[in-house]
């Protein structure tokens, strides 16, 4: 069986490390609120609590005070929306895949008119 590369395991580490931190104020969070998502007032059992995420106010992550003060739960839809709505303050409207500002560079119709201008062969 092959090695795992420095890479890979530095890759897996942080990976652990990130899932042990929000484990831990995920719990905390869900102990000092109530199961509810804060933006659309869904009200949330054990059988759907893993659609309720906790967001950070400040969105750094790392930024978890014992006494709850800069998160909130949100569904997983209102957290999408509020991390969306940021991005396109901040005027990054392109996607995660695609990256990029968002803003079109390419315009297909700027020469329509010369184009419906031409004379075509045959035409009067």
């Amino acid at each position: 069986m092959k090695e795992p590369s420095k890479l890979d395991r530095v890759v897996a580490e942080a990976r652990r490390a990130a899932a042990a931190r929000e484990q831990g104020y995920r719990e905390r969070a869900l102990k000092i609120y109530p199961w509810i998502c804060g933006r659309c007032a869904r009200e949330f059992t054990r059988a759907n609590l893993r659609e309720l995420t906790v967001h950070h106010r400040d969105h750094d992550h790392d930024n978890n005070p014992p006494d709850g003060s800069n998160w909130e739960l949100l569904c997983l839809y209102c957290h999408d929306n509020e991390h969306q709505r940021r991005l396109e303050a901040a005027g990054d409207t392109g996607n995660a895949r695609g990256g990029g500002s968002g803003v079109a560079t390419h315009s297909p119709f700027a020469d329509l008119k010369a184009m419906l201008d031409r004379k075509k062969p045959g035409d009067q």
